[in-house]
Parts: structure tokens; C-alpha cells; sequence
């Protein structure tokens, strides 16, 4: 079964908000069984909605329209639809009711332009919205089944939950659709698919392949599409396990999860504790750990050590080594993360220095240059980094190779 998503909002085409909506439903809907063919943006506009609404009509057997169901006049899509299906309003006195609830329930006064929420084309079966105002719509037309709901997130959830979704299965037989990722880095999406070219070639027809790049990360999402959810699973797993029995060196996890959350689980695993020492990144890469909730069973802290006086204050950095190779070098950032590791009482310690740029470069150290070194109980490796770009993605380029270089360290140690 396919499906198309549209999102109406000026808010959203101006950047004014992130549409994350339409990511939520595509996953929902894909996890139940239903394909999303495309996800479309368009402006308040009556002439824009309608035709999105043409074409999705050509392309999909379920559409599902969120936002633009508010009170106010800039809130058309309710008065769009009935123009799409040639029909007038009614008032839907359960609608009603509900509004009278929440007001009632807030002890706000309710207005007529409130009461309005409760007008719906006259083919809708209304959605009750137990969480907000304005109802959701659902219509079978043409063979067609399209859905208007709400743009508040947790209003459009709940109304996915609770009604939609029991309806499509009810309206539709729906097919079964399995992922399987593998997370793998240090190796580039053009090597990799060289590399595993024979297994994708063997791949049958209702299994597909897809490289997923991103910042020296690579994800091989395997994904099966039939009848039979607990055959495909099977069958994909054994495809899994050619693969990464090909690329044993550059599998991260068959996991679909961050690299930072792999290497967490891998030092939770092994009872192993992480210290950072950071000066390019600014403090880029702690974010990155104690951005999920866990981080501290493994993340002890760190610093960042901008300035070469806090280098050598804070990570026993030689006055000697600043002066002779610099603070962008391999001696420099051996000596922190042993220094980290040492002071800051962590199992591992990964230190990272460079030229994030715009400015700041040498002809012999020019922007991009980044070093990386990971201290461990028995063993402290380095690795020189030559990125190119704008500052914010050498930023995250070096925290993230620092990462892989990390699990490198602990899988050679531990394993």
C-alpha cells in the first residue's frame, strides 16, 4: 500500500519551524506495513493545496494532510477540502461538544470563531481530537482515502494512534515491510559497495539495498518487502550476516543507532569509563554523549582546552612540546589524552586538536588539519585528519572520526 504526506504551513516553508511531523507519520506508517512515495510541502495557499491534492491522488491510495485546521482565517485547509470535493459544511455536534469540553475545562470563554472548529466538509467522518479543537477528518473518495489532521504534533500523534491507523487496517490488507541497518565507518560508500558487490547482486527482487553516507559513517539499510513479517526478518538476517562477515573491520553495529550510542553501549558492556580532552570541537563531542540519556554510566567528563595555557595546566601538556611542534600535532595530542586519562581517572581518553578554519591556517597545517589521539590502559593511538569545508563540518568530521578511532582502541583491547 502506498501513501503520500502533506504538510501546509507557510511557517514551514520560510524555515519558521522544523517540519517534523512528516517524519514521525513516514516512520509510523512504514512500520505498520504502508510506503511513503513523497512527502510534499506547500504553502497556505488554496490554489498550491489543491494541487498537491490532485497529485497525490495520482501517485497514492492513502493521503495524509496535516496543519492548517486552526481557528483563524489564515487556517484554510477545511474550506479547501470541500472545495476538492465539491461539497458544503455541517456542524458535527461531537465535534462540538469536545470543543465545549476543553473550554469548559480551562474555564475559558468560547467564542463563535471556537464553535467553527466543529464545521467540517459534509463527506468527513470526524476524528474526535481528545487533545485539541480541531477534529480530524478522514474521506473516501475516487478509491482514495485522505486524511486531514492537525498540525500540533501530539495531536497529530494521537490521532495517527488511536483512529488512523485502526481504520487502515480495517480499509486496507497491508503488507509487511522489514529494515535491517548496519552501522559501519572508515570506509567510503563508493569502497564499500565494491567491496560487498557480488552479495547485492544476489539480493532478490523484494530486497533492497541502500547506502546511507554521513560525516565518515556509512548505514547499509537492508529493507524486504512481502506477505510474511517473521520470513522476511529471517531471510534479511542472513544477508546481514554475509555483510558484515565481508566488512568485519568497518561494522560498527548491525544496529540502527548513533556511533556515539554504539560506543556507550561498548563501554557499558566492557565496564569502561570515557574522558574527553577537546580544543577544535569546542566541546562538540561531549555533546554528542550527553546528549542521550545513559551517558554518565560511561561518560565521566572532560575539558576543553582552547588555549595552550589550559592544555598544559589542565592535561600536562609540555610547555616544550606547545612550543616545538604546536598545538595542532601528534606529539601535542598524545600528551593530552594521556594527561586526560591520567587526571580525569578514565579507563579511555580521546583528545582532538586542529584547524577547524575559516582562519587560522598554515601552508604546512591549512584548515582542515585535525589531530586524534586515544589514550587506553596498555595502549595510546593517533590519527591525522586532512578535512576540507566549513568550520561547523570539520567540527563534526573530527569528533566523529575521533569516535570510530575510539572503538578501534576498545574492540583491540577487549575483544
Amino acid at each position: 500500500m502506498s501513501a503520500e504526506i502533506i504538510t501546509i504551513g507557510d511557517e514551514i516553508l520560510i524555515g519558521q519551524i522544523v517540519d517534523t511531523n512528516s517524519a514521525w507519520i513516514a516512520t509510523t506508517l512504514n512500520d505498520h506495513g504502508i510506503s511513503v512515495k513523497q512527502i510534499t510541502s506547500v504553502s497556505d495557499s488554496k490554489d498550491h493545496i489543491l494541487e498537491a491534492l490532485g497529485a497525490a491522488s495520482q501517485r497514492a491510495e492513502l493521503i495524509i494532510i496535516t496543519g492548517g485546521l486552526g481557528p483563524t482565517k489564515d487556517d484554510i485547509t477545511k474550506k479547501t477540502l470541500a472545495d476538492y470535493f465539491g461539497v458544503g459544511f455541517r456542524r458535527d455536534e461531537g465535534a462540538l461538544e469536545n470543543v465545549k469540553r476543553i473550554f469548559a475545562k480551562s474555564n475559558r470563554p468560547l467564542l463563535a470563531i471556537n464553535e467553527q472548529q466543529a464545521d467540517v466538509p459534509q463527506n468527513a467522518i470526524v476524528l474526535q481530537n481528545q487533545n485539541g479543537t480541531a477534529p480530524g477528518m478522514w474521506f473516501e473518495e475516487g478509491g482514495h482515502i485522505y486524511v486531514s489532521l492537525p498540525g500540533v504534533p501530539f495531536e497529530m500523534k494521537y490521532l495517527i494512534e488511536e483512529e488512523v491507523l485502526p481504520r487502515v487496517k480495517v480499509h486496507f490488507d497491508l503488507s509487511a515491510i522489514v529494515h535491517h541497518t548496519i552501522l559501519t565507518a572508515g570506509l567510503g560508500e563508493s569502497f564499500l559497495a565494491e567491496a560487498i558487490a557480488d552479495i547485492e547482486d544476489s539480493l532478490p527482487p523484494h530486497i533492497h539495498l541502500a547506502y546511507l553516507p554521513k560525516l565518515g559513517q556509512v548505514r547499509l539499510r537492508l529493507s524486504a518487502y512481502g506477505l510474511d513479517g517473521a520470513a522476511l526478518s529471517t531471510e534479511i538476517r542472513q544477508y546481514v550476516t554475509k555483510i558484515t562477515a565481508r566488512i568485519p573491520e568497518y561494522v560498527i553495529v548491525s544496529e540502527d543507532i548513533p556511533l556515539e550510542i554504539a560506543a556507550m553501549n561498548l563501554l557499558k558492556e566492557k565496564n569502561l569509563t570515557l574522558t574527553v580532552a577537546e580544543s577544535c570541537t569546542g566541546g562538540f563531542l561531549s555533546h554528542l554523549f550527553t546528549q542521550h540519556s545513559g551517558a554518565s554510566n560511561v561518560f565521566l567528563g572532560g575539558a576543553v582546552t582552547y588555549s595552550n595555557e589550559l592544555k598544559e595546566k589542565l592535561l600536562n601538556v609540555q610547555h616544550a612540546t606547545l612550543q616545538t611542534f604546536g598545538a595542532v600535532s601528534e606529539e601535542t595530542v598524545l600528551e593530552m589524552a594521556k594527561g586526560a586519562g591520567k587526571n580525569f581517572n578514565a579507563d579511555y581518553a580521546i583528545a582532538i586538536s586542529g584547524v577547524a578554519g575559516p582562519g587560522g591556517g598554515t601552508e604546512a597545517k591549512p584548515v582542515g588539519t585535525v589531530w586524534v589521539a586515544v589514550s587506553g590502559k596498555n595502549k595510546t593511538i593517533s590519527r591525522k585528519y586532512s578535512f576540507s569545508g566549513r568550520r561547523t563540518q570539520n567540527i563534526e568530521r573530527a569528533a566523529i572520526n575521533s569516535i570510530v578511532l575510539l572503538l578501534k582502541l576498545v574492540k583491540e583491547e577487549h575483544n
